[in-house]
């Protein structure tokens, strides 16, 4: 692109710059900063044209352009010809100079030009603004400002300049009136400090290295003068801010006798600021730069001082901060700078002045007390090591602080001392435990965001000291062999339960690091470590507390991974094994959540991962001592039902893999005498623990169990539950209760072709002397072990040919035990579990006789069917779990005694004991009758065989009783109704040899007819009735015409006046349909029909 073209086309963006939207103007300047990168000379050259040809452009705009020449410059300043060059200074510096305001942001956008063109034409620059800084005369501020950043970007070529400069201004200070004029100077005098401060310190790299600090002195005193003596005093607080800002740099250049002479002046008068001035950034940074200053040229003036000075800057610390902005962050950082300089000159007396402000009771003052001694730990270590022990003391008493905020500062100091070598001190421990201990605080309830948004909750004292501990245990080498195996010792005690999952991640870290370095580093010597966890005990408590593995952010999978890490130190031949079996167990807890995951399913895992380990060991020595701490872990626990209950399962686990006979009776005769019976949960862990060792010790479960019936805790005993006087009934009860669970739980666990033989002998006969209890509680318990008992003998290879003498006896208690349930409420699983029993021993031999049959399935209905509707959930709202389990518990008892006798007759006889609740006044039974009604049908239409074709010769009488509850007020039982039709018809189909798989169309209409039914509009409802009835009479055998229209008849009195007159609708609907056949049936029938039509 040529210039001419590029000129066009920067001017054409420079005319579109004065356009009202903002979006445009920013989009003129982008382009214009776009084309400057392609061709900076061209552009450059056309924006400088083209505001001199613009002259009456108004300032604002003016400025945005000014801004994309600084941008195109900073970019392509090496890229820049002299002549270029030489027409931006000329123009900048006149853009600068334009007008008297002071600050605007025109003038700021000009400087910036020059201090960007500055960097490689500084002698050109310096030229054009020094025309316009002559001795006795007062610069244009915006000259200083440019000199300022000049001498701050560009140093080496700047500092040369500078004495003839400082020359210049140093008569001008006296002229200057306004206090804002002031204040440039004073940020000129800053800048120029720094510049020469920063020259100084890099002489090797300098253009010129024969320069000295001694060049300056004299100017900079005689500017010192002023703005101490004079300037400082004004009360202008921006002036007076802008003058301390100054003199911090400044006192580097003073010469030394100088500044020694005025330190006693210059420190009060800083250390007074801070009562005038509530922003102190300013003030804290140069009292930073002057006490280096003092420390530098070893002033004998900052020991006098210094007991002031320690005072103003502590109060500075321990003031309260209202926000965390980065004015006050970087204000608190500039007081801890001047900590770190005292520390360094005068360690003793900063200690002796610090330490003893940590007894304090006041928050504030230990708070920031605790922020000093952190820092200085950290930033003046080579003089504070020689005081460790003293600082590790002197923390005894901010560790039993309960503040919060005492807390947080006390964790920064630790984490301080840890990477400088003091917790490898005597007592460093302390510090480690005090750690630990705010890990182990409870997990803190999501919080609102404070007042400046932070999030308190990562601001935790917990939060903080789990990170603190994680990157001590990561990123500090040295402190691997303090740590190790230190932490080990947290991971048993229940106090730090809390803190597992920091500890657990840390500890898998330093192991880690051990096994890189070598096994001996790695190996425990457990003698010479006396309070560290056994083997066993590290293994218990990380099986444990794996149970239940979302808690405590994760500390199952935690747990798992230290276990897997810790393998070579529990047991050598886990290595490999745990290699395969641990990751499927990790992975399976990564594919869940807390939601997601079935405890029971992982607790199976947790228990299968167990007997997998023990059986890899198969060292009775070992697995008794892993046996034998596991029962002495059991206490730990009680504050946590499930985990205390899983542990019953392991210790289970591991006895039946135990070969020791003696140490399985001795642990089991221990747990059965300090069992906690009050405890539910405790109940059913012993009670599994039982069952599980039953599997390997039957023999020794069953008599450990006699034994301690008959042991002195039931001495004097009547009967086998008789117990000492001195204990309340409800223990009684409690405790009887347990031993049934866990006769229970033993026959369900222990192999089935041993059962039998003891089912009698010594588990029911313990069961039988507590049938008489009226302790709920203890008939639940009750009712569940015999579930257990009846479940394990059904399931016994030998069941078929084994007779349960006392079968009757049982099935009687269990209709007792129901019957005794209150009727108008559903409060226990007791009337499910007995009914579960019954299930499950009318599968025994002896077969129960008729007439207790018919007593099981009538107190059994009554049971459930006369509850009322609340016991449903209420209203349709969602149907309580109890009472859907309790239904179907009832559904398997009925469709078990149906299957002992699967024909019409045996259909006819269940139905029969349905009828009255089906013809029930009250619509919450009949929908439940029709319900089971429903499901015995399906049941005996899916298991109907037939092996000749037989007639179904109470088909008539069935489906009369069905047929009119279509009509029902219930829109559930009228679908129901319709249901149990339909199955009736295709158990004809059935009985007359048409397939399972076989469908009918005339009774696949009902289907559809079963949707219309939703409706209650009776003309609706009764037409629907007449098509089903339409329906029965096209399938419905001849023979059975007369016993269906006589149990229709029978539903005209019918208490829910829609089933009566829907009897009508179909007696109509039949007699049209049917009527021929009927006919020929009247001679022989006529009397039964004249009977029951009058």
């Amino acid at each position: 692109m040529t210039r001419p073209y590029i000129k066009r086309l920067s001017f054409t963006l420079l005319d579109s710059i004065t356009d009202k939207d903002p979006m445009v103007q920013e989009q003129v300047c982008s382009a214009l900063c776009s084309l400057g990168d392609a061709q900076p000379d061209e552009t450059l050259h056309a924006c400088e044209e083209y505001l001199r040809q613009h002259d009456k452009l108004a300032h604002p705009y003016r400025t945005k352009i000014l801004r994309a020449m600084e941008t195109v410059l900073s970019s392509h300043i090496h890229d820049l010809d002299k002549d270029t060059a030489g027409a931006v200074i000329l123009l900048a510096t006149s853009e600068m100079t334009r007008t008297k305001e002071l600050d605007c942001d025109w003038q700021q956008a000009a400087g910036s030009v020059l201090v960007a063109v500055g960097k490689r034409f500084t002698n050109q620059v310096m030229e054009e603004v020094l025309s316009r800084f002559q001795p006795g005369m007062l610069p244009h501020s915006s000259v200083l400002h440019t000199l300022a950043n000049l001498s701050v970007s560009n140093a080496f070529d700047m500092v040369p300049f500078l004495p003839s400069i400082l020359s210049t201004m140093l008569p001008m200070l006296s002229m200057a009136k306004q206090d804002a004029l002031k204040v440039v100077f004073c940020g000129a005098l800053q800048h120029f400090s720094e510049s020469i401060l920063e020259y100084l310190a890099n002489l090797d790299q300098a253009p010129d290295p024969t320069v000295r600090k001694d060049t300056f002195g004299a100017d900079i005193f005689g500017a010192y003068d002023v703005l101490f003596h004079h300037w400082l005093q004004s009360r202008d607080a921006k002036l007076r801010l802008a003058v301390v800002a100054a003199l911090g740099p400044m006192s580097h250049l003073l010469p030394s006798e100088r500044l020694e002479e005025q330190l006693p002046k210059l420190l009060p008068a800083v250390l007074g600021l801070y009562k005038k001035h509530a922003e102190a950034f300013q003030i804290s940074k140069s009292l930073g730069q002057i006490l280096e200053a003092a420390v530098n040229v070893s002033s004998r003036t900052l020991e006098v001082q210094l007991d002031a000075l320690l005072v103003a800057l502590h109060a500075q610390i321990c003031v309260p901060v209202e926000s965390s902005s980065p004015l006050v962050m970087n204000s608190q950082k500039e007081v801890l700078r001047c900590f770190t300089v005292l520390a360094c000159c005068s360690p003793d007396r900063l200690l002796a002045f610090l330490l003893p402000r940590l007894d304090t009771s006041n928050e504030r003052l230990r708070v920031g007390t605790l922020q000093i001694l952190r820092h200085i730990i950290n930033s003046a270590a080579a003089q504070m090591e020689a005081k460790q022990p003293f600082i590790l003391s002197s923390m005894r008493l901010p560790l039993l602080d309960t503040n919060d905020k005492v807390k947080r500062a006390v964790v920064q100091v630790i984490s301080a001392m840890a990477h400088h070598g003091y917790l490898e001190q005597p007592g460093g421990e302390v510090m480690v435990e005090y750690i630990v201990q705010q890990c182990a605080l409870p997990a803190e309830e999501p919080e609102k965001p404070g007042p400046d948004g932070e999030d308190l909750a990562a601001d935790s004292v917990r939060a903080v000291s789990i990170r603190t501990l994680y990157l001590v245990s990561t990123t500090v080498d040295r402190m691997n062999s303090v740590l190790w195996p230190y932490l080990l010792e947290f991971l048993t005690p229940v106090r730090f339960t809390a803190a597992l999952t920091p500890l657990c991640r840390s500890l898998v870290h330093l192991a880690l690091k051990r096994q890189e370095a070598g096994a001996d580093d790695f190996l425990i010597q457990y003698n010479a470590n006396a309070n560290l966890p056994s083997p066993f005990a590290m293994t218990t408590r990380l099986l444990v507390v794996s149970s239940n593995p979302y808690l405590g952010d994760g500390r199952g999978a935690a747990s798992l991974r230290l276990l897997k890490v810790m393998h070579q130190n529990i047991h050598p031949f886990l290595g490999q094994r745990w290699e395969t079996t641990m990751p499927m167990l990790l992975e399976y807890l990564d594919e869940h959540t807390e939601e997601s995951l079935s405890l029971k399913e992982w607790e199976e895992k947790l228990l299968m991962f167990l007997r997998d380990t023990l059986a890899v060991v198969s060292d009775n020595i070992w697995i008794c001592q892993l046996s034998q701490e596991m029962c002495k872990q059991l206490p730990s626990y009680s504050g946590t039902p499930q985990e205390k209950n899983f542990l019953y399962k392991c210790i289970g686990t591991t006895l039946g893999a135990a070969s020791s006979k003696e140490v399985v009776r001795k642990h089991l005769r221990e747990l059965l005498e300090t069992a906690r019976y009050q405890e539910e949960a405790e109940q059913e862990g012993l009670a599994c623990c039982f069952g599980i060792c039953a599997i390997t010790h039957l023999e020794d479960t069953l008599a450990q169990l006699e034994d301690f019936v008959r042991s002195d805790v039931f001495r004097k005993s009547t009967g086998i539950f008789s117990i000492f006087k001195d204990r309340s009934e409800h223990e009684v009860e409690r405790m009887k209760s347990c031993l049934i669970l866990c006769y229970g739980h033993v026959a369900a666990q222990a192999p089935r072709e041993l059962v039998l033989a003891r089912v009698e002998s010594d588990i029911l006969r313990s069961m039988f002397q507590c049938f008489n209890t009226k302790d709920p509680a203890l008939k639940l318990c009750l009712v569940q072990s015999l579930c257990m008992v009846s479940q394990a003998m059904c399931s016994s290879a030998q069941a078929s040919s084994f007779h349960f003498l006392r079968k009757t006896e049982l099935v009687t208690q269990m209709m007792e035990f129901i019957r005794a349930e209150p009727p108008d409420c559903l409060r226990t699983p007791i009337r499910k579990k007995a009914m579960l029993a019954c299930t499950y021993l009318v599968n025994l031999e002896p077969a129960l006789e008729e007439q207790t049959q018919a007593d099981v399935v009538h107190s059994c209905l009554h049971s459930v069917m006369a509850l009322p509707p609340e016991a449903e959930g209420g209203d349709g709202v969602g149907r309580e779990p109890l009472y859907l389990d309790t239904v179907c518990a009832l559904e398997d008892l009925l469709t078990r005694l149906l299957r002992q006798n699967m024909t019409p007759q045996g259909l006819q006889i269940m139905v029969e004991h349905l009828s009255p609740w089906i013809k029930s006044p009250r619509g919450h039974e009949r929908a439940r009758a029709l319900g089971l009604g429903a499901c015995l049908l399906e049941f005996f239409q899916e298991h109907l065989l037939v092996s000749t074709l037989v007639p179904f010769h109470n088909l008539g009488l069935l489906v009369g009783l069905f047929a009119p509850r279509c009509a029902d007020t219930w829109t559930t039982t009228r679908q129901k109704a319709v249901g149990c039709v339909y199955s009736l018809l295709y158990l004809q189909l059935g009985y007359e040899g048409f397939s399972r798989d076989h469908r009918d169309d005339v009774a696949e209409r009902l289907l559809t007819l079963q949707d219309g039914l939703v409706n209650a509009d009776p003309t609706i409802l009764f037409h629907t009735c007449h098509s089903i009835a339409q329906v029965i009479a096209k399938r419905l055998p001849s023979d059975q015409l007369i016993s269906l229209l006589l149990t229709v008849f029978e539903s005209l009195g019918d208490p829910d006046k829609n089933c009566s007159r829907a009897a009508t609708v179909m007696i109509n609907c039949l007699l049209k349909e049917r009527g021929n056949v009927l006919l020929e049936k009247v001679p022989g029938d006529c009397q039964p029909w004249d009977l029951r039509l009058l």
